[in-house]
């Protein structure tokens, strides 16, 4: 954060050649200087460059308010608090004014009545770019007066008359005047306060309470909503649709690399879990998701895939106190534990009553089997499969120690080659190597090349 501005009053902001600019103007040029220069626009924002982006970015340039369309967890919310980051850092306005009016152009009656009387000594504060998004959670409770403002009984019990402006307490969308204000979950808002908007959206103004109170606003409206066939909550209603600018469906991450980019970037990991399992994690969300035994119009949230990537971190965190090991990796055995703590994260078709956890435990079998071909295919592992010609096991599982399992095998031809391609080198830490000999015992074995025997806890590899 840079200092802030010395400047405390109007004169002072005036000498400094400072000019009125409207909020879509603001965020028009600041978003071409950073496409000019190649800077990120929108940080934290993964797998929407050339689907979302591209879109949004034209609404902005159009200077449209918008609505983000998209089932749960697609991160709708997270790229509408990106906005406020295209604004200015630093932003003059009137000292105490409720609305943030500009110095050099105030609109309020309050601020208009102070630039009479003080002229150039019109007392001046700044504002950060924190301070100028504002977000609401529509909830059927919401009134207009939570959203636009209402008379304000205090101020009329001390002898102003209802007609007068100065007897408003204003709502948040005048508040959030100069900034940019988002709605999350519109369609959750009763249509007879959507109908508030209507002002806002089209003549930039509000009205309270049966009077005209002429008050432009100059502000960003972004809102969310699911698509209506899942949510049957409430509706936009199709006057307000008319008054955004643009709607932006939003998506789930296409590709692999992209949903574990954003596992990486958003889960808390109490524990290392190396990248092959995150991968693991990720393409189960995918076979979730692409599964005809899941009602996909409520989609299956990026939620998930952190949270599940957490579990499987705090599994190994819980060996590693068990068993006392100095440092917890987590390991294919941890990967079962997120189907129990995750069920109910996920909404099936009404037919796989019942065979909920069945579905799952086979998705995630299969995202095992893709992740051990994509990662170790084509690799010679007959140094693992050697070690089982002559009826030989491993057993290893959520309480076997990282150092127990690399014991019973011993040195292994080809565990080099299988940590190269796990990107470890061979001074890779012992729960590292574990990590990767579990992934080639459990691939072995979906791919039929190893038999398996699970009971209590314990896993058993081979005869």
């Amino acid at each position: 954060m840079t200092p802030t501005p010395v400047q405390r009053t109007l004169g002072e902001l005036v000498a400094t050649g400072y000019a009125h600019r409207s909020v879509k103007q603001e965020l028009r040029e600041n978003l071409l200087a950073r496409l000019r220069t190649g800077a990120e626009a929108f940080p934290g924002i993964v797998g929407f460059d050339d689907t979302v982006l591209p879109e949004l970015e034209a609404a902005l340039l159009a200077g449209h308010d918008l609505v983000l369309l998209g089932e749960r967890g697609q991160g709708k919310s997270r790229l509408m608090r990106t906005l406020g980051q295209l604004l200015d850092e630093w932003t003059p306005a009137v000292e105490g004014c409720e609305v943030n009016d500009d110095p050099v152009r105030p609109v309020c009656v309050r601020c208009r009545r102070l630039e009479a009387e003080l002229g150039d000594d019109l007392p001046v504060v700044w504002r950060h770019r924190t301070e100028r998004y504002t977000e609401k959670l529509a909830t059927p409770d919401t009134s207009v007066g939570d959203l636009v403002g209402d008379v304000d009984p205090v101020k009329v019990a001390e002898g102003r008359t209802l007609g007068d402006p100065e007897t408003v307490h204003y709502g948040l969308v005048p508040r959030s005047n100069r900034g940019v204000f988002g709605l999350n979950e519109l369609p959750d808002l009763a249509e007879r306060i959507q109908v508030a908007l209507f002002n806002v959206l089209e003549e930039r103004d509000i009205q309270i309470r049966g009077y005209s109170l002429r008050l432009p606003l100059d502000l960003l409206l972004v809102a969310t909503a699911n698509p209506e066939d899942y949510t049957n909550r409430g509706r936009i209603i199709t006057p307000l649709k008319d008054r955004f600018g643009a709607e932006i469906r939003t998506h789930y991450q296409q590709d692999v690399e992209d949903e574990v980019r954003l596992i990486t970037q958003e889960a808390d990991l109490v524990a290392q879990v190396p990248e092959h399992l995150v991968e693991v994690v990720a393409r189960f969300t995918r076979g979730l998701r692409e599964s005809s035994a899941v009602d996909q119009r409520s989609g299956v949230s990026a939620r998930f895939s952190i949270a599940g990537a957490e579990s499987v971190a705090a599994s190994a965190l819980r060996r590693a106190a068990r068993v006392g090991e100095q440092e917890a990796v987590a390991r294919i055995c941890d990967v079962p534990t997120v189907v129990p703590t995750l069920l109910g994260k996920v909404e099936f078709e009404m037919g796989e009553e019942g065979r909920e956890r069945d579905v799952l435990d086979h998705l995630l079998r299969v995202a095992t089997a893709e992740t051990f071909r994509a990662r170790l295919g084509g690799l010679d592992l007959s140094g693992f499969t050697d070690l089982f010609a002559n009826g030989e096991v491993v057993e290893t599982g959520e309480l076997v120690p990282a150092a127990d399992l690399l014991a019973q095998l011993g040195p292994t031809p080809g565990l080099s080659k299988v940590l190269d391609r796990l990107g470890h080198g061979d001074d890779a830490a012992p729960g590292v190597v574990a990590a990767a000999v579990e992934l080639v015992l459990e691939g072995l074995h979906l791919t039929r090349r190893l038999d398996k025997d699970t009971v209590a806890g314990r896993t058993v590899y081979g005869a």
